[in-house]
């Protein structure tokens, strides 16, 4: 498996400046946080494979809207994840269109 160096980085910057915005709240936390998830989950899967932008773009495009969608129901009751504060902060607690 052949990384690429240059996607890695590209994705530890993304995380980091992600775990600057989880200090804040409001607009940015929850607008320019998912929207920064979305470009971080492309450089990791970038990183890791060798797949064209386009594939990866649009699998990444559409595991967001899965997980946003899923947001709308009680699926972290539903595997028992409700209480479990890591699995919130990473599914995420509220869906926003």
């Amino acid at each position: 498996m052949n990384i690429s160096l240059n996607y890695f980085k590209k994705a530890v910057l993304v995380f980091i400046v992600e775990l600057l915005i989880a200090q804040t709240s409001g607009f940015i936390r929850h607008t320019l946080g998912d929207f920064l998830v979305v470009i971080l989950l492309f450089y990791l899967v970038k990183a890791f494979s060798n797949f064209s932008n386009i594939t990866i773009g649009i699998s990444v495009l559409l595991f967001s809207f899965l997980v946003e969608f899923l947001q709308l129901t009680s699926f972290l009751e539903c595997i028992g994840m409700q209480n479990n504060k890591l699995a919130t902060i990473i599914f995420g607690a509220t869906f926003s269109i």
